[in-house]
């Protein structure tokens, strides 16, 4: 199920790595149940309103079904982000008989700061700790789905703690980027460069900027998310000494989210 080059990490990796993902979309509601945390939020992007397991470990069909509940009882529609991993494979045969579906897939890749620091001998992007007007403008930029952008931009701008990388020229930014960091990690996340400004390395100045950073901050390791089909970027991400830990896909119900599940109350 896994990807070839899959890594096995421990189970406190696997739990900071995801309490660390949750904290950098800073969803305005979360509780954790039996080993999952669960976020609330009513934003496109998936981190932020999917039930993740803190542990790659089987879970009781009872237990995601009382998960699913809980986005039923709050009128959001339930979403789940599993592991390809053996040891969920138990869980995402319950999920399929509870009428969900997989999507994705994306993978979860980590890397060292001083190893990503060398991914370019430019000069590394400015790392700034408030996001500006010009940093937002490229996630909303022609090329880009502007609803999607302007949610990132809120998601990734209401972490605290977050810093946010940006290159421009000429008045005109041209590549954002968002880090955050926690849980002894540093999570990169919304890299975006401009159609028309893709090719001239500037993803790989910011990710420069943000091991910089994290060097400065003595904290040796970086995390991302980046989906399986994104090419581009993950040769980006190899060249940075990246490497695959996990995939995961979002599990939902898109044609009736609201589906009665025996043994689901009200």
């Amino acid at each position: 199920m896994q990807p070839s080059n899959y890594a096995i990490y421990s189970g406190l990796e696997v739990e900071s790595i995801e309490r660390a993902t949750v904290d950098a979309v800073c969803p305005p509601n979360r509780m954790e149940l039996a080993d999952w945390l669960l976020p609330f939020d009513n934003a496109s992007v998936g981190r932020a309103k999917s039930a993740v397991p803190l542990k790659h470990a089987n879970t009781e069909r009872k237990t995601l079904e009382a998960i699913y509940a809980q986005y039923i009882n709050r009128h959001l529609q339930p979403n789940f982000r599993v592991a390809d991993v053996a040891a969920l494979s138990d869980v995402q045969r319950n999920l399929i008989e509870m009428g969900l579906k997989p999507h994705g897939p994306v993978l979860v890749q980590i890397g060292q700061s001083h190893q990503i620091r060398s991914v370019s001998t430019s000069s590394p992007a400015t790392i700034s700790n408030q996001p500006t007007a010009q940093w937002a403008s490229v996630y909303t930029a022609e090329g880009f789905d502007f609803e999607d952008g302007a949610q990132r931009v809120h998601l990734l701008s209401r972490s605290p703690g977050a810093v946010y990388g940006c290159i421009s020229e000429g008045g005109v930014a041209l590549a954002s980027g968002a880090a955050s960091v926690g849980h002894g990690w540093m999570g990169i996340h919304g890299m975006r460069t401009r159609p028309q400004a893709q090719g001239q390395g500037l993803a790989a100045r910011i990710l420069a900027g943000f091991a910089e950073l994290a060097i400065q901050r003595n904290i040796p390791r970086v995390y991302l998310q980046v989906e399986e089909d994104n090419a581009k970027a993950i040769g980006l991400y190899k060249k940075a000494g990246f490497a695959t830990a996990w995939r995961y896909r979002y599990w939902r119900n898109d044609e009736n989210p609201h589906l009665a599940l025996t043994g689901i109350s009200s």
